[in-house]
């Protein structure tokens, strides 16, 4: 018999997860037969509300469902690593317990795998109704700069929601990075892969937990990890003015030489200097980024602790 993994990444879910079960259970009796079978594997990041005791009481009642839980939160990347690597299905999906990723597309995906040929099938949103308006300008032009600076093609409005085979997954797991950055490392594996499109869906209960602060940073993480584009873009500007540096004493000293004037425009040097100063404490800041990347990858901590699981 096949089996199926829903691993469910969850912080401070406590609203949501009686919801998302009852619904992931309503679509599982109504679509898959006997033939399939399921595990839900909740990676609790840490959640500092009732999160846990309701997991707990869901693996009660359920021998289906499984859990982990870390000894704090860790972020969402470090969730679904350690669900991938706990999973035990022939297919395995990553799913967010508030149901904005819709169960009924389940059926769908695995049909698009067993009998299409497909190796993952992955979701992705074509509209963002709900979402503040400046999330979703920005959100679509870090897709456009992404995509132009990386060699890795990431699709506008996908989700971590997709089914994947076990290969998919082993592949992903043999990437063993300590920054990662997932809807990146889906796409750099590469494997034949479906995108089935929905229109945006609104959480059941609770608050998003990504900021425009932690979405940000996120964006970087994503740069960082799958473009030198930055380097490259801080060495160029750093050639661009040397070359304007060059030209500037040019003119000075032949405007000296003809005019007798060395002491005028002090305003428009003070100004020139704040800018090539910003110019490179910017560079610098592009290559503070890398390197800390570096750090914390020779590191080598772990990048995720168990606290507990069943």
């Amino acid at each position: 018999m096949e089996k199926i993994s829903i691993i469910v990444s969850c912080y401070n879910e406590e609203q949501s997860l009686p919801l998302f079960y009852e619904e992931m259970e309503a679509v599982r009796k109504r679509d898959f037969d006997e033939s399939i079978n399921f595990e839900y594997l909740f990676v609790d990041d840490g959640s500092s509300d009732g999160t846990m005791e309701v997991i707990k009481s869901l693996s009660k009642n359920d021998d289906k469902v499984r859990y982990i839980s870390f000894s704090r939160n860790f972020g969402k990347e470090a969730a679904m690593l350690a669900g991938l690597e706990a999973s035990t299905g022939d297919y395995v999906t990553l799913m967010d317990a508030d149901l904005q990723d819709p169960p009924a597309l389940l059926k769908t995906m695995l049909t698009a795998i067993k009998e299409e040929g497909y190796d993952s099938v992955g979701t992705r949103r074509v509209t963002r109704k709900g979402e503040p308006i400046i999330r979703s300008f920005f959100a679509r032009r870090f897709y456009k700069i992404i995509n132009k600076i990386s060699n890795v093609e990431m699709v506008d409005g996908a989700r971590d929601y997709r089914l994947m085979t076990r290969q998919v997954v082993d592949a992903i797991l043999s990437l063993k990075e300590y920054n990662r950055y997932s809807k990146g490392l889906f796409s750099f594996v590469g494997f034949k892969t479906k995108w089935l499109e929905y229109e945006n869906v609104e959480r059941v209960a609770g608050e998003t937990k990504w900021s425009f602060w932690k979405l940000f940073k996120y964006a970087l993480e994503g740069i960082t990890a799958f473009s030198t584009m930055p380097l490259v873009i801080s060495s160029f500007l750093g050639l661009v003015f040397c070359m304007i540096a060059f030209l500037a004493i040019l003119f000075i000293i032949v405007k000296t030489l003809i005019f007798g004037d060395p002491t005028s425009g002090w305003p428009s040097m003070v100004c020139i200097i704040v800018l090539v100063s910003g110019i490179q404490l910017f560079t610098t800041g592009i290559i503070g980024q890398y390197l800390s990347k570096t750090y914390l990858e020779v590191k080598q901590r772990p990048i995720y602790i168990i606290r507990e699981k069943n």
